[in-house]
Formats: structure tokens, C-alpha cells, sequence
């Protein structure tokens, strides 16, 4: 895998281009820094799509009395070398106190512009940097998982339209997920999606089976026609692929 350039956009617009300290973030690499209220896009999972910037919300609290620069939370798997890389923006301090303060930070992924790796589905550990004025930094864990996943998509179809009652509805759709490296959405074989109903009037939909998608990604399943409503699919996702629901399909049952 081609290394990547994690691009940090300081406060004030100013471009700075770095990279991992060397120390593992299993504690402070030189000390004299404290990383408190570390949250990462509120604790929901990153999705990400094939086209489209994704910007994660992130914040974090820094303690220190020396002199810093370039503050930041970041994702990693193994050693601190091992990121994910992306472009950050970082706020200026929000004062807390003396020596104390906050920041928001804003992590930017866009697969159309940088390369990203399937493989790179998943969990990442999350940790937190500063560099010093002067040289030197430190880099501590923050024992906390992100998960970064890919986005998927459902379609749906159900007929016929218009159908008498007590006739065979049948409902079918095609499942697919992002493929980062070909930055295409690809068949996604072998997944469980539930198919449900809204009924004409009704405020929300109920769960009426579950499908396995086939190799091809294809759903199809039938229904009895007993009442006027809307169909859909939902897929629920998993620890490398984001959650997903079709549009509806409205048939009147006669």
C-alpha cells in the first residue's frame, strides 16, 4: 500500500504537512500533555460513499503548559505510523483555563480525490498528537474504537401496480456497497435485508420477513396483496459496510 499524506489545515488556513510521531500511543511519547473528552463524529461509525466528502465532527480538551502546535486527533490500527490518513481542520484554542484548552476539530475523507483501500473497513483505534514549538510532541491513546465503513445502497420494486386483493405481490431490489478502490458501488452477495410494510395511513413501517440477497446482490420475494401501502428494503450493515434503506414503492391493493 502507497503511503498517503495527511494533509492538517491549521487554525488561520495555514497548510502544514507532517507526520506520525514516531512513539507508539501507548502513553505520552515525551509527556507534559494531557488528552480529556476526545469524541469522534459523536460515536457513530464514518460512511463513506465513493464520490462524495465525508466531514467527521470530532473534539477533543488538551492540558499543557509548553509551548504548542498542530494539535490533533487522529485514527490508527497497530503503531501510530499505521493512520488512516485524510485532511483535518483545527479551531483555534477555546480557552478553559490556564493551560487548558478546547478544541473542534473536523476530519475530511473524499474518495474521489485520495486514494482509499477496501481494507481499510473497519475499526481504527483513536488517538490524540501535539507537536511542540521547538520540536518534539506527544501522542497518547485515548482507548476509544471508530469505525470507518463503506456506504451501501437498496433499490426496490414491487408489482404489479395496481393488484387485487388476495393477488401475489412480488418485491424486488438489488443490495450494493462501495467499492473505494474502483470507486464504483458493486453487488454486495449474500446479504440479510428485511423487507417491510408501511399500510396507507400508518406512521411506520413493519418488519414482514427478512431476504438473502444472491450472488448478484439481487432480492426478491413475494407477498400476499391485503392491503393499500408501501414496500421497502432495510439493511441493517455490519462492522465494515454503513446501514441502508430504500425508497418506497406505493401499491394500491383493490
Amino acid at each position: 500500500m502507497g503511503k498517503k499524506v495527511w494533509r492538517a489545515v491549521v487554525s488561520g488556513g495555514a497548510a502544514a504537512v507532517f507526520t506520525a510521531v514516531a512513539a507508539a500511543p501507548a502513553g505520552a511519547a515525551e509527556g507534559g500533555v494531557s488528552f480529556t473528552r476526545v469524541q469522534v463524529n459523536g460515536g457513530k461509525p464514518i460512511v463513506i460513499g465513493v464520490s462524495k466528502e465525508v466531514a467527521v465532527p470530532t473534539s477533543f480538551r488538551m492540558a499543557t503548559t509548553h509551548k504548542w502546535k498542530w494539535p490533533a486527533v487522529f485514527l490508527y490500527r497497530g503503531k501510530a505510523d499505521d493512520r488512516l490518513w485524510h485532511a483535518i481542520e483545527t479551531s483555534d484554542c477555546i480557552t478553559v483555563s490556564s493551560g487548558v484548552c478546547d478544541f473542534r476539530e473536523t476530519m475530511y475523507f473524499d474518495p474521489s480525490e485520495w486514494d482509499m483501500y477496501n481494507s481499510e473497513a473497519g475499526a481504527w483505534k483513536v488517538a490524540a498528537e501535539v507537536h511542540f514549538q521547538g520540536g518534539g510532541g506527544d501522542t497518547d491513546d485515548e482507548g476509544l474504537t471508530a469505525y470507518v465503513k463503506r456506504n451501501s445502497r437498496l433499490t426496490v420494486n414491487a408489482s404489479p401496480e395496481p393488484v387485487s386483493k388476495g393477488r401475489t405481490i412480488t418485491v424486488t431490489g438489488k443490495v450494493t456497497r462501495a467499492n473505494w478502490e474502483t470507486r464504483k458501488y458493486v453487488s454486495y452477495a449474500g446479504r440479510l435485508v428485511s423487507l417491510q410494510f408501511k399500510p396507507t395511513g400508518s406512521a411506520s413501517y413493519t418488519t414482514v420477513k427478512k431476504v438473502y440477497a444472491n450472488g448478484s446482490g439481487n432480492l426478491r420475494t413475494t407477498v400476499k396483496a391485503s392491503k393499500t401501502g408501501t414496500w421497502r428494503w432495510v439493511y441493517y450493515g455490519n462492522t465494515t459496510t454503513g446501514p441502508s434503506t430504500s425508497s418506497g414503492d406505493n401499491v394500491v391493493v383493490k
